[in-house]
């Protein structure tokens, strides 16, 4: 592996362009072939945290963890949501041997304060929830020399950091587990969640297979994650063509979640609602679903407010929230009402004819029907984008 990795990691994103001294009048990356433009990188879209959770909050506490991988020489921090035991009885009825375990992966430049809508809801209906930030790909894109921004992004968008954010939800599930509420998690309900960048994150954990000269890294799956949340997933950049054949390979239930209006939209590139579906499609999984909402944005999945709509956004924070929790019922407890309740509820931001289309239904399956794949790209924020993360990072 070492040797293989060395032979991967040794070509950097080319193509990049600053016209005099501006940050993004023409920040974009030319079409890259090579294993290091982000074939397995995802999301270039600045992600921003909400203030951080409280520490005690009816129904579930936190806890920053700060860990330290010794054996790569990496931080890897950590927010650990815990149900009371309130809620941690009401799900462990069924369950004696403990409290499911959602680890969930933030996309690029954010941190294990972000999503924090998700694991407050989820603990507080009983489902601990680990937040991981990663270091090499979190917030710090967008503090320090803005002049520095563009390398500092590059350096996210590299398969070493594709393949260090695989390695930081192992070592973070390893240390929880080792740790004091390791005792009472129950290892057969242990879920990979992720939006985005962590969309790709997951779907390597789950069992998404990529070769590199000839050699399939079938060591990046963790067959401790037994169901996958995956949000707003782009395809693996520069290696569309293959979409089928790298996640066909995933197996275990997967729920998809994506937008009409799920949009990257940088100089140069394009990737929309269509490649979310395509990922969908491509799915190996004999058990997965598919949500498609009514306009909205692609970081309208994060803790941002308004994007995607003020009146829509909260809403579909809801409906996605629930949603999971409801998907999990049917994987782990062959409940299907919840599920059937949730579309009832939600139906009037639910696209019908995207979900017609994808004949959503619990536990739906599409085969790949050979649709067309934009080809990707490694990709970098827009100047827009840029100011706004900025102005309004917390």
């Amino acid at each position: 592996m070492n040797k293989m990795k060395k032979t991967l990691l040794s070509n950097c994103l080319r193509g990049a362009q600053v016209l005099g001294l501006s940050l993004g009048l023409a920040m974009s990356l030319s079409a890259c072939r090579t294993p290091e433009a982000g074939a397995l990188s995802g999301d270039p879209l600045p992600l921003l945290d909400a203030p951080p959770a409280a520490d005690v909050a009816p129904g579930y506490s936190t806890e920053d963890l700060d860990w330290q991988d010794g054996a790569r020489q990496r931080a890897v921090p950590a927010r650990l949501y815990w149900p009371a035991q309130t809620a941690q009885t009401k799900q462990t009825n069924r369950h004696a041997a403990g409290v499911p375990l959602i680890v969930f992966s933030h996309g690029i430049g954010g941190s294990r304060r972000g999503y924090s809508y998700l694991g407050a809801y989820w603990a507080a209906q009983g489902y601990a929830t680990l937040h991981v930030q990663h270091v090499g790909s979190d917030r710090a894109l967008w503090l320090g020399n803005p002049f520095g921004l563009v390398g500092r992004l590059q350096d996210a968008a590299k398969e070493t950091e594709a393949l260090s954010r695989v390695a930081d939800m192992r070592f973070a599930l390893d240390q929880l587990l080792k740790g004091p509420h390791g005792a009472q998690i129950d290892a057969e309900r242990v879920i990979a969640a992720g939006h985005s960048y962590g969309a790709n994150t997951v779907m390597l954990l789950s069992g998404a297979q990529v070769q590199r000269q000839g050699v399939v890294m079938d060591q990046l799956r963790d067959p401790r994650f037994k169901a996958a949340i995956i949000i707003s997933a782009p395809p693996f950049y520069g290696e569309t063509e293959r979409t089928a054949e790298i996640l066909k390979p995933i197996t275990i239930p997967t729920l998809h979640i994506t937008s009409t209006e799920d949009v990257i939209v940088i100089p140069g590139y394009h990737s929309d609602a269509r490649d979310r579906i395509a990922v969908f499609n491509a799915t190996g999984s004999a058990a997965k679903s598919l949500v498609v909402f009514e306009g909205g944005s692609h970081s309208m999945f994060t803790d941002r407010a308004g994007t995607g709509g003020v009146a829509l956004n909260p809403l579909v924070k809801t409906a996605t929230k629930e949603v999971a929790l409801a998907f999990l019922s049917q994987v782990f407890d062959g409940q299907s009402e919840p599920l059937q309740q949730w579309s009832e509820r939600h139906k009037a931001i639910v696209n019908q004819t995207q979900m017609a289309a994808a004949a959503f239904q619990p536990f739906s399956v599409v085969r790949p029907s050979g649709s067309q794949l934009a080809t990707g790209l490694g990709m970098l924020p827009s100047r827009s984008e840029i100011q706004q993360a900025s102005s309004t990072e917390q």
